[in-house]
């Protein structure tokens, strides 16, 4: 690619290269973690680009990419998943059929690759000349991520240590591990080129699908207690907030804002007050599954903005705290979130002190 900046961390459409792979690999509901491999020297340029997102830490890699997927693999053996996938960070354009597809194939079968036939003529060539046509029938460009079996494919990459292999497939098939394909998608490419980057902020600019807008309301009324839950952040005060869950206004407010993008009713149907496993939950629970539905509909939350409504506790002195909070939750970056509070100067239920309200908006962008 040229230049000082390694091509992970290079902007598209505005955000690091990296970070588009990575929010799509995290708001699967199938996928229970995401750990980057990286360059410790690039730690600044890996924080910026991950920043707000709920990350696994990152591990150094080694002097190939066979190396650095081994210590991947090795950083989490500690956690005995059942299945990996492994992913090339420039590739940004996977989406949750894709993993889908990858995940199903490794029901009954150890490895499995995402790839496309192809469809050119193939030549082998030699000093710029053609030496043969390649018959192309039976051929395949891989794509990943690729899924694995863990302790097969982490066994397999120990045993091929040293050697060079282009891909995972290759070191499973090396293993004798049989690999499925399934179905990838045109545009899943890889971005190798500065022409590649001009093809990926083409394909964002004209598949960048509709924008909606949710709005949601919560109101809870105080009683005892000496402390609140405010958009997931524990707040001294000299009452409680009366609820079935936690009584978290913001992110109630916030969940039903989402929700109301994808047209999937309100907290209370998801939620429901008469069903006892849900006394005393955490509110980041409601909130982090209205996400999920968002990242199921192949859609992405791109801003949310919560007002809270009291006239105690004071919101100030909690403000940032609450934005990293509802970051962190949804793997939004901070500059994504907003928090603002208000009183009613003293009217209504709230200026008697009698509860505490909360207003939000939320946007989504889903495709066509």
């Amino acid at each position: 690619m040229g230049g000082a900046r390694p091509k992970q961390y290079l902007p598209l459409a505005g955000q690091p290269l990296l970070r588009h792979a990575v929010e799509t690999l995290r708001a699967h509901p199938g996928i229970d973690g995401v750990r980057v491999v990286y360059h410790p020297a690039d730690q600044d340029l890996y924080d910026e680009a991950t920043a707000g997102l709920d990350l696994m830490t990152p591990v150094p890699g080694g002097a190939a990419r066979q190396d650095s997927v081994r210590r991947g693999l090795e950083s989490i053996e500690a956690l005995a998943p059942r299945y990996v996938l492994i992913h090339d960070a420039a590739r940004p354009f996977l989406d949750h059929a894709l993993i889908d597809r990858v995940l199903k194939a490794l029901d009954d079968t150890p490895g499995a690759v995402p790839a496309m036939p192809i469809a050119d003529t193939i030549k082998r060539g030699a000093d710029g000349l053609v030496t043969e046509t390649v018959e192309r029938a039976g051929l395949w460009g891989v794509q990943t991520p690729q899924g694995f079996d863990y302790a097969a494919i982490l066994k397999a990459h120990r045993a091929m240590a040293g050697k060079e292999l282009t891909d995972d497939a290759s070191v499973a098939e090396s293993a004798g591990l049989p690999v499925k394909i399934v179905a990838g998608a045109e545009t899943n490419f890889k971005v190798t080129s500065t022409e590649d980057f001009v093809r990926a902020e083409r394909l964002l600019s004209s598949n960048s699908g509709e924008y909606r807008t949710g709005q949601g309301y919560d109101v809870h009324v105080f009683g005892p207690g000496d402390h609140i839950w405010l958009c997931g952040i524990k707040v001294p005060h000299s009452h409680g907030l009366v609820g079935h869950s936690d009584a978290d206004v913001g992110l109630h407010a916030i969940t039903d804002a989402i929700l109301g993008t994808i047209g999937a009713g309100d907290i209370g149907m998801h939620f429901p007050p008469s069903d006892e496993k849900w006394r005393g939950a955490p509110s980041h629970k409601f909130l982090r599954h209205a996400a999920e539905l968002v990242a199921q509909a192949r859609g992405s939350i791109v801003h949310v903005d919560v007002t809270i409504i009291c006239e105690r506790p004071k919101v100030g002195p909690h403000r940032e705290a609450m934005v990293k909070s509802i970051a962190e939750i949804l793997a939004l970056p901070v500059n994504r979130v907003s928090v603002k509070a208000t009183t009613t100067e003293q009217l209504g239920f709230t200026g008697r002190g009698e509860g505490m309200a909360a207003q939000a908006v939320a946007t989504v962008r889903l495709p066509f």
